[in-house]
């Protein structure tokens, strides 16, 4: 049985993704540092909330250890990704694109590039404001990838 991990750190779309995975008997693990408020989500039928340590990448590296290949992955965080495609699991961002071993090299390549620009003193853009049209593309990007896994079975 697949099961959707929410890197639940900072997350615009936690409650699209418990809704579509519900639809579909998916069950949803929520993971997010010390800091993160899951009070809505306690006692939700087929979610379990997991706190971690704040710190770098805590969420990350917890997610990492429990995932199973085919299981989904919702993050924006391009080393979450790689790291989930490593276990032959699905990360998908939160503006609904799928993330793929065939690109996921050059991803890095550029995010790295940029933290060295950004430590020698440069600026990088920052990301474009989430919109409405970004939680539809989730929507709509996450409900064909649950349909693709559930029907495998």
């Amino acid at each position: 049985m697949i099961t959707l991990y929410v890197d639940a750190d900072a997350c615009p779309v936690t409650r699209e993704a418990i809704s579509h995975a519900r639809a579909h008997r998916v069950p949803v693990v929520l993971i997010g540092n010390e800091a993160q408020s899951f009070a809505r989500y306690e006692g939700k039928p087929g979610v379990e909330l997991a706190k971690v340590a704040t710190g770098r990448d805590s969420a990350d590296f917890a997610i990492v250890g429990r995932l199973a290949s085919g299981d989904i992955v919702v993050t924006n965080d391009t080393g979450l990704a790689a790291m989930a495609l490593g276990r032959g699991a699905h990360p998908i961002s939160p503006r609904g694109r799928v993330f793929s071993l065939l690109t996921i090299d050059a991803e890095l390549a550029v995010r790295h590039a940029e933290q060295r620009l950004r430590r020698a003193g440069g600026r990088t853009r920052g990301p474009a404001p989430f919109e409405e049209e970004d939680r539809e593309s989730f929507g709509d990007s996450l409900e064909r990838l649950l349909r693709e896994l559930t029907t495998e079975r």
